[in-house]
């Protein structure tokens, strides 16, 4: 029985950057040498620990890919006589094998922390410390009943801080039992759909907004009713002459998605009365409510609803960090059992190492204390970058041509035109300014020129 050549392990390279496993790639090496004639049938193995020492790689990766070449009859385990290639293997059974395609070809987003990326608070700003402090105090106080599945509703803990502060922060009045914990908003518009639609009904939905629910929706069988959106928000007036049988209106009221005014108090009033005589329903997306800098912050649409018929949606995306997958839905009393069974039957809970933690972070006072801080820093970058939220260039490129010059530069403005789809809402570029600090603000605008004129 011969042994392999320590020379040939020490060539088999590996990619690290590679989609592919190492697992599959150590599986594909070793099956391309046997084709190839580097390795001979009979002809012995490197052991598992032994190779995976030459490759600079975990043992349990060799194990598997030895297990695999094994399970398919290429190799043979004889015990303390070690492993071989199997004898009378038949070389034309092993061209090379195209990896297996991926389960997706969904690829994240690469410009998450780029200059001028909207829809990102500043992490730099998140009070990292804290918060590590906090979840290990939550870690040391897990019991049997917290290993067992949680409250499909959200931690009882974590929804009473959530109505507390909803109370102070929005002057919404409702009992934690109202509350439900939800993965971001786009899990809450899900949920809403749920409970009170059907495929095929209509949504009104303002033209432009926030392209990821439109998706969600369509997604979800919906027939959207895009509603022009001017000055005074959405046009209430129009959506009733143009879909008065809607089932459902997503609004962002607050601070509307993406071009940033406030629904006006009179269509506020409008749309109310309009859900309460058609029997229809309102999601109000409060997604920047926390960071308001000029005037009164307007008040949540769900505070001055008389007829049960807002649900309000919050997420902790823009104020903590994405990463914690975590918002609320607060729903109107008849909604409350419905809406409990439709949290049961969709899931099982949420990770209570989480919910435990941003349940402490918001009673403790820490959550209050750095929004306060987020809003003095935003303010301060705001101004020193001289940028407005929506910035036009009339003479130039499509906007799209000219968010494509400013990715280009490693800068990531988006194009206002493709967040409308039926009313023309113009040309600009959605610039967002968390991630610019002070210091940096006259590079970052000397770039997005230089990028935007080329």
């Amino acid at each position: 029985m011969s042994k392999a050549s320590p020379s040939l392990f020490s060539t088999l390279r590996l990619e690290a950057a590679s989609a592919l496993p190492l697992q599959d790639q150590v599986y594909q090496r070793i099956r391309e040498a046997i084709a190839e004639r580097r390795l001979a049938p009979g002809q012995r193995l490197p052991s598992t620990r032994s190779l995976a020492a030459q490759l600079n790689v975990s043992r349990g990766t060799v194990d598997a890919a030895y297990g695999r070449l094994a399970g398919e009859g290429v190799i043979l385990g004889r015990g303390a006589a070690g492993t071989v290639i199997a004898p009378g293997l038949q070389r034309d059974t092993l061209a090379a094998r195209p990896a297996a395609p991926a389960a997706s070809t969904y690829a994240l987003p690469d410009d998450y922390l780029w200059p001028f990326r909207g829809g990102m608070p500043a992490l730099d700003l998140f009070p990292s410390t804290q918060w590590a402090s906090l979840a290990r105090h939550a870690a040391r106080r897990l019991d049997t009943s917290r290993l067992c599945y949680p409250d499909p509703r959200g931690l009882p803990d974590l929804r009473s801080a959530i109505a507390a502060y909803l109370l102070v922060s929005r002057g919404i009045a409702c009992d934690p039992a109202q509350v439900l914990v939800t993965a971001g908003y786009q899990a809450a518009l899900q949920l809403v759909v749920g409970l009170v639609a059907r495929a095929g009904d209509e949504v009104w939905f303002e033209d432009p907004g926030y392209r990821f629910a439109r998706r969600a929706l369509v997604a979800a069988g919906m027939r959207l009713a895009m509603v022009p959106v001017d000055a005074s928000g959405m046009d209430v007036a129009w959506a009733k002459r143009h879909h008065p049988r809607a089932r459902l209106a997503v609004v962002t009221p607050g601070h509307q998605s993406p071009l940033g005014m406030a629904l006006s108090a009179p269509r506020r009033r409008e749309l109310l009365d309009w859900a309460a005589a058609s029997d229809s329903w309102v999601l109000e997306d409060d997604y920047d409510s926390e960071f308001h800098y000029a005037g009164r912050k307007p008040a949540a649409l769900r505070s001055i609803d008389h007829h049960g018929r807002v649900f309000h949606a919050a997420s902790f995306s823009k104020t903590l960090f994405p990463g914690l997958r975590l918002g609320c839905l607060v729903v109107p009393d008849a909604w409350i059992e419905r809406a409990t069974a439709a949290c049961e039957l969709a899931h099982r809970g949420h990770a209570l190492q989480e919910q435990a933690t941003l349940a402490a972070f918001m009673a403790d006072g820490h959550y209050a204390r750095h929004l306060r801080r987020m809003r003095l820093r935003y303010a301060e970058r705001s101004a020193a970058l001289t940028l407005t939220l929506l910035a036009r260039f009339p003479g130039h490129a499509a906007d799209t041509e000219l968010a494509s010059r400013a990715r280009a530069e490693g800068l990531a403005p988006s194009a206002l035109s493709a967040h409308a789809t039926t009313h023309p809402v113009g040309q600009g570029l959605l610039i967002g300014f968390t991630h610019v600090k002070p210091e940096q603000a006259a590079d970052m605008a000397a770039r997005l020129e230089r990028a935007i004129g080329r």
